[in-house]
């Protein structure tokens, strides 16, 4: 092609560059996109100040134990239709998570998300009795809005766990529809002598009656009315909702309240618990937790997985599910209903890969408080134990090597709002976070195998100059670019995260005209 021929070509390239990079600014405009997220148990982080005063919060059969006590599993109740540990409390509520901000925001948390904190009957809150009063064991809606404004000063936001796919049996409202088949709650859930207990329960928990969602006014009572339970809470301060067994409440009514929560407060967040595919949920929900790619990464972390195949299935999911939503998805490796990381994972070199992994796959990094600790726990409730606040230190190597994690993804602008794509490599997990500035490239490459591999791997990013070294942000050693390929040797267990040297010293940069 002649020079001449060529001008028209440059003029489009150039003409759609300040589009792109339009949109990289505006993806980091919304907070939503890469956003590191704190994950709280409002009874378990914090003990009230409190908290001999408030004992008489916890009549029989609830019980309220001592902050050094672990949470131990208890036998089911058939009468109370419950576990005995799921009325056992340690105390904590809205204002001593207040009084811990300091720390989550150290941590170096955008986002604090909160298990339910609406009236119900448990430790867990799962099971509401009425979703617009504040269970009194963790405060009032004062205090929910008071810790809101806390946040918004810092510069963060609050997230809260909406539990709309079913409520409490000792709700007030399911107990009269119980009782009385001409109760205006009648249509409010679904009864039927082929049930459990005579009504539809989730996963047959009798505990845990499903809402009948088909029913107009329950979902005006949910989202639908200006003071129903969804935009009530955003306007008290919430910026969005995480929505429990988000699956079950299905494409249709997900995007309703979707839609309600965006009209309520423009640019709120709806993140849906999808533990399915993640690709057709999206416009429904803003993103999920993305459980496909939890399971990725920890079943390649545990060679489990080839990195090859992992590749792949990674690239499937990006191209499908788009980065956008992605961004604004939770990348989480533990939660209250998981065993905790540092029981799921004891090898260090693993743990630590999936950290890594967790930390520049594109979307928002999701902790689980005190995981960043070294807390641990198999199953429920040993995983949702007391915030074990005497092991936080300088000399706590889990909470400094969390530390490093959270900074570098919020330093590196490309992995919180960068776009994806893999590297060609053999045996590495190795892929691309990238944007419009080349400045802003991030290589990852993971070994995930049993043995050490060196291997030249081919960086398809032609703004990444010859001989410049790329610099990685987890030990600093650099690593030399020859013409599109980069030269490693990793450890088993191992991974880096490259970024480009821009100049080597001395003034001088290969950098000078690529954008």
């Amino acid at each position: 092609m002649s020079k001449r021929a060529m001008l028209p070509l440059l003029a489009l390239l150039c003409a759609a560059l300040p589009a792109l990079a339009a949109d990289y600014a505006k993806r980091e405009q919304d907070w939503r996109n890469g956003a590191v997220v704190y994950q709280v148990l409002p009874d378990r982080f914090a003990p009230a100040a409190n908290l001999a005063a408030k004992k008489a919060l916890y009549p029989a059969p609830k019980i309220l134990r001592s902050w050094e006590d672990s949470p131990k599993r208890g036998s089911y109740d058939p009468v109370l239709k419950v576990d005995s540990h799921e009325l056992e409390f340690w105390g904590g509520d809205l204002p001593s998570i207040r009084s811990r901000l300091d720390y989550v925001q150290d941590l170096g948390a955008d986002v604090l998300y909160l298990n339910p904190v609406h009236l119900a009957w448990t430790n867990h809150k799962y099971d509401a009795l009425d979703y617009q009063q504040i269970s009194p064991e963790f405060g009032t809606r004062a205090d929910l809005k008071a810790l809101a404004e806390d946040l918004h000063r810092r510069g963060m936001r609050l997230v809260l766990d909406g539990v709309f796919n079913h409520m409490g049996r000792n709700a007030p409202r399911f107990q009269q529809a119980l009782k009385d088949p001409n109760s205006p709650y009648r249509h409010w859930f679904v009864f039927g002598e082929q049930y459990p207990g005579g009504a539809r329960s989730w996963w047959q928990f009798e505990n845990l009656p499903e809402l009948n969602l088909e029913f107009p006014t329950v979902r005006q009572y949910l989202y639908g009315a200006p003071d129903s339970v969804v935009r009530s809470y955003l306007k008290d301060g919430a910026d969005g909702w995480r929505l429990d067994v988000a699956v079950d409440i299905g494409y249709q009514f997900l995007s309703e309240l979707s839609k309600a929560a965006h009209d309520t407060k423009p640019g709120s967040l709806i993140v849906g618990e999808i533990a399915n595919y993640p690709r057709d949920w999206f416009p429904a929900v803003d993103g999920v937790m993305n459980f496909t790619l939890r399971e990725i990464i920890l079943r390649t972390a545990e060679r489990r997985m080839e990195a090859a195949l992992a590749a792949r299935m990674i690239e499937r999911m990006v191209n499908e599910a788009g980065v956008e939503n992605l961004l604004k998805s939770w990348i989480f490796l533990d939660n209250h209903d998981t065993a905790r990381l540092h029981t799921a994972l004891t090898d260090e070199r693993q743990r630590r890969l999936a950290q890594v992994l967790q930390f520049t796959l594109p979307g928002s990094p999701n902790l689980y408080y005190g995981s960043e600790l070294g807390m641990q726990g198999l199953v429920d409730p040993e995983q949702r134990g007391p915030m074990r606040w005497d092991w936080v230190g300088e000399n706590n190597i889990h909470l400094q090597w969390t530390r490093q994690l959270i900074q570098m993804h919020k330093r590196l602008r490309a992995l919180r709002v960068g776009d994806f794509r893999l590297a060609t490599s053999d045996k590495l997990l190795a892929f691309e976070r990238y944007t419009d500035h080349t400045r802003d490239t991030v290589l990852v490459l993971a070994n995930p195998g049993y043995s050490t591999v060196t291997e030249a791997v081919m960086v398809a990013n032609s703004n990444l100059m010859n001989t410049f070294a790329l610099v990685d942000q987890l030990s600093g050693q650099k690593v030399p670019m020859r013409s599109g390929l980069v030269e490693v040797s990793l450890a088993p267990g191992a991974a880096m995260v490259l970024v480009p040297e821009l100049s080597p010293g001395g003034g001088y940069s290969a950098y000078k005209r690529v954008p």
